[in-house]
């Protein structure tokens, strides 16, 4: 609603214009880029999530295991984490647990957005309660990606710090 009430504020310039529709899709186009934390090692899956986020204007940084990711975390700020669940030397479950007690001390919170292969009910309930926010099965389709996205900082953009009522996609 804020993203809505800035740009309209924004065109009123005073002089009488025609009525332009805000949508979900304007807004979107309105967002300024994001940086994405994409924690994934498969190849394959960190070319295609990057190409899809990079052609929407976002900047990706890719990290090839859970550890890696926390320890790009440390030195970098981001605005969202797309974590596969399944890494080597330190997996999502973790590397998201670790994150979240991190924030234990600065009350900050990133928005963390699974990208899992496992598609069972009981493995979505297990990555929303490893304090992921949001859920993407895998293979990723683009349409998917971006509207999880949008759902999840919409909610961490009303204060979601709190929210209990993740985003779930599949």
């Amino acid at each position: 609603m804020l993203d809505t009430l800035l740009q309209v504020l924004a065109s009123h310039d005073g002089l009488a214009q025609p009525a332009q529709v805000i949508t979900r899709h304007t807004l979107r186009e309105g967002r300024l880029p994001l940086r994405i934390l994409l924690a994934e090692d498969n190849l394959v899956n960190q070319k295609l999530a990057s190409r899809l986020l990079e052609n929407q204007g976002h900047m990706v940084v890719v990290a090839s295991d859970g550890a890696q990711a926390l320890g790009t975390l440390q030195k970098q700020r981001f605005d969202l984490v797309l974590m596969d669940a399944q890494m080597p030397v330190m997996d999502g479950f973790e590397c998201t647990a670790a994150i979240r007690r991190l924030e234990e001390n600065t009350r900050a919170h990133i928005p963390i957005i699974a990208m899992t292969a496992h598609a069972m009910v009981g493995d979505r309930q297990r990555c929303l309660q490893a304090g992921m926010d949001g859920y993407i099965a895998k293979p990723v389709h683009a349409h998917e990606l971006f509207e999880t996205i949008e759902t999840v900082l919409a909610h961490v953009e009303k204060g979601a710090e709190e929210q209990t009522s993740p985003v779930i996609h599949g």
